[in-house]
């Protein structure tokens, strides 16, 4: 009886690992164990900057938001705490967005946020 080596498995295994690994330096590229240490790391830190460069994106708009409104003569937390009391809906994607391409807009929003908070007050 032949001898099982469970090869052709083994290979796709080896090669599946090594294709991930191509682009890396040194022996990261051609080494098994360094290689599949460094792909296993790889998929690590994909996994937590997916979740991070979220946060990041928030922060960006935060800051565009706060650096508009603070060209209006307000901040950013009167300025969110006056769209909710204008209960005007408008995530901060879509803030950042207004605030830096359409300035008239921006403005609007400014005196509507402006008049609410001079009603509440």
């Amino acid at each position: 009886m032949p001898r099982a080596t469970n090869s052709p498995a083994s290979r796709s295994r080896t090669k599946k690992v090594l294709k991930r690994a191509s682009g890396y330096r040194g022996s990261r590229h051609r080494l098994l164990k360094t290689a599949r240490q460094a792909v296993d790391h790889s998929g690590v830190y994909a996994y937590r900057d997916r979740k991070a460069r979220k946060r990041d994106f928030r922060k960006l708009w935060i800051a565009r938001i706060n650096a508009a409104t603070r060209a209006a003569g307000l901040t950013y937390s009167r300025f969110i705490l006056g769209l909710k009391l204008a209960n005007i809906d408008v995530n901060r994607k879509m803030l950042a967005e207004i605030a830096a391409t359409d300035e008239a807009g921006f403005q609007r929003l400014i005196e509507v946020v402006k008049a609410k908070l001079q009603a509440a007050a």
